[in-house]
């Protein structure tokens, strides 16, 4: 053991807010949904407690970085509203906020372990260690490091077989370590016993577990709030505090998100896992994020003892309390998800369900990216015809685009043209006659005073078609949405029929009844 003088730590400043939270992504690949989960339950309280929110990036797996990650993280938290109150876009007053900007930070704290006898140099080589955990399990032993390198000299070690040139740092775990913890979510807690953990490798990068503390510590983290994979780890990290002479944080620990079948959710077996997916699949980020809070926190009550299970982030926020978490894994279920996001599209007012169509259609080529008023008004008038009838919003381009083509670039669908029966010539006559006798002086636009309305013809539909024909209003119909829309399911017909207008109308009955 060194005999030197332990090095000193420095000196935390007075931090904003008295309840501080962060989340801390590795930019390894596409955000985890299980960011935006953590995210929301850290943001959630510290909005309660009128705390702040960090966003810090563990950058210290140099192996697995991608450089378009970190962006990604960003983009994607802020798209779900999100949003910190410090980190590396913003900057803040424990700057810099990415781990690789901080490696400074960490060595006085790794020298003072050192110093200590808390800690100690190994020199193991990687083939080294690998044959040592293969002979504990082929002889059933407790796997972890064998302390070889333990109060040895480099020379001494060098030696030995199995050397490594540049060495690791261990720390030096008492048999008295304590292995009970409070959680915030669990109660008392115990994790099994932990093994003399690296805490900095041998390219002179921190781990994890060395890092959290530091920078949990220096950037005054009064709440840690992870997943529960981390319940086994919380014993080192308490330990470190103690030897810095610290005082620990709480700890909260939540349930992981499940796949079906009970497996910890992940982007290899589930595309549900990466966040990006759910802006690729038309879902609003409020339902995402109310979908998110819902899997390990239980619904308010409505006056009449009912589950409210929709709610705002403000309701969310105002209503936390940690020990209403469910600790149990909550299954990823994307019907429920679907659902409430079915509910939280017929919740937006129409120009704002009409802004959020549009991104998705200019993808799709059913308009441009600088579409005309006119265009516009004409979207806003469909748009209130397909609100209800939607899940996603990628599902709007194929109910949106039959309003957007040239009546002869209309395709009809071959399950729709299949479906047109024996007396589909026979229909389109009689409607193209009804319509044909209608007046349509005005625009021809939903709410205008032309006689070329939804009622005006749906009355002349089925005076001609259903009384006249005597056909079923069940199959009535069905020739007419094909031919207007070339589809079997189309916005309502009626309306449809008037955002048209009657020269489009009346075209495109005549194009599908010369192909019969």
């Amino acid at each position: 053991m060194s005999e030197k003088p332990s090095p000193a730590l420095p000196e935390i400043p007075d931090l904003p807010g008295t309840v501080r939270l962060r989340v801390a992504p590795s930019p390894t690949g596409d955000p985890h949904v299980g960011t935006a989960y953590m995210s929301l339950f850290n943001l959630a309280f510290a909005r309660q407690q009128d705390g702040r929110f960090l966003l810090r990036i563990e950058d210290t797996d140099r192996a697995r970085f991608r450089a378009d990650s970190e962006q990604q993280v960003f983009d994607t938290l802020h798209w779900l509203g999100l949003t910190w109150d410090e980190g590396p876009d913003t900057g803040g007053p424990c700057a810099p906020y990415r781990q690789s900007e901080r490696l400074d930070t960490y060595r006085p704290y790794v020298d003072r372990l050192l110093a200590e006898g808390k800690a100690y140099e190994c020199w193991c080589s990687t083939e080294r260690l690998a044959q040592m955990r293969e002979i504990q399990q082929k002889t059933k032993q407790p796997t972890g490091y064998d302390r070889l390198c333990h109060g040895k000299t480099r020379e001494e070690r060098a030696a030995m077989p199995g050397f490594s040139e540049t060495p690791v740092v261990r720390m030096l775990i008492p048999d008295d370590v304590e292995l009970e913890f409070d959680d915030l979510i669990r109660g008392s807690v115990s994790a099994p016993r932990p093994d003399d953990q690296v805490i900095l490798k041998a390219d002179g990068f921190p781990t994890y577990h060395l890092a959290v503390v530091v920078d949990d510590h220096e950037m005054g983290i009064t709440h840690v709030v992870r997943g529960e994979e981390w319940i086994s780890s919380t014993p080192k990290h308490i330990l470190l505090y103690r030897w810095f002479g610290l005082t620990p944080p709480k700890f909260a620990h939540m349930p992981l998100l499940r796949n079906t079948d009970k497996s910890k959710i992940s982007k290899r077996k589930n595309p549900a896992a990466r966040l990006t997916w759910f802006q690729e699949q038309g879902y609003l980020p409020e339902a995402l994020v109310n979908f998110l809070a819902l899997l390990a926190y239980p619904p308010a009550q409505d006056e009449e003892g009912n589950d409210k299970e929709f709610f705002t982030f403000e309701e969310f926020s105002k209503d936390f309390d940690w020990r209403k978490v469910n600790p149990v894994g909550p299954i990823f279920d994307l019907k429920k998800l679907d659902w409430l996001n079915g509910v939280h599209l017929r919740e937006l007012d129409l120009g704002d369900f009409t802004s959020r169509l549009l991104p998705f259609l200019v993808a799709d080529g059913v308009l441009s990216d600088n579409p005309s008023l006119g265009e516009l008004a004409r979207l806003k008038s469909v748009a209130a015809l397909i609100q209800t009838r939607i899940t996603h919003l990628t599902e709007a381009s194929a109910l949106v685009r039959p309003f957007f083509v040239g009546d002869d670039a209309l395709e009809i669908a071959e399950d729709a043209r299949a479906g047109l029966g024996e007396n589909a010539a026979e229909v389109l006559d009689a409607a193209a006659k009804a319509l044909g006798d209608i007046d349509d002086h005005g625009t021809g636009v939903l709410g205008s005073d032309s006689n070329w309305n939804a009622g005006t013809i749906e009355t002349a539909l089925r005076f001609a078609i259903v009384e006249g024909l005597g056909v079923k209003p069940k199959f009535a119909f069905g020739p007419l949405r094909t031919a207007v829309s070339g589809a079997r399911i189309s916005p309502p017909l009626f309306e449809s029929m008037e955002i048209l207008g009657k020269t489009s109308t009346l075209s495109r009955l005549s194009a599908l009844r010369e192909t019969l």
